[in-house]
């Protein structure tokens, strides 16, 4: 399931991308417009912002913009800074491999070849969907 902060960072990224000046959004508006807490949506902005995604101007007239085109921000990127490891068990995850504990044999685990499949799909999705394929 995905988790409140990687949907409500998705949101964010998709109100700040469907701006066409790119002009500096401030933290308030985009909460009040996306039914976001402000005090929430502030953290996933800064983690956002750490990972390269947006930039940030303080002052009147700041706030939060997309440091990159719409087109340039691939899902892969912002479910691993959001959400962190694409695969649901991570003896399939390609970026945060971990053997599992209590499976003798990956090569006939079925709930691993099964993960493989998920994650896969997962990653087809992601890699060839960008942040302007979502904005509405």
């Amino acid at each position: 399931m995905l988790s409140k902060k990687t949907k409500y960072g998705l949101k964010a990224l998709a109100h700040l991308g469907a701006q066409k000046d790119r002009h500096p959004v401030q933290i308030a508006d985009i909460a009040e417009q996306e039914n976001i807490s402000q005090k929430f949506l502030e953290s996933i902005l800064l983690s956002l912002r750490k990972a390269g995604f947006l930039g940030s101007k303080k002052g009147k007239g700041g706030g939060y913009y997309l440091l990159k085109t719409p087109e340039d921000i691939l899902m892969t990127d912002v479910m691993r800074v959001l959400e962190g490891p694409i695969s649901m068990v991570p003896c399939v995850s390609l970026n945060f491999y971990e053997p599992c504990d209590d499976c003798p044999d990956e090569a006939s685990c079925a709930v691993n070849k099964l993960m493989l499949k998920v994650r896969d799909a997962n990653l087809q999705v992601y890699r060839n969907t960008s942040l302007s394929d979502i904005i509405g």
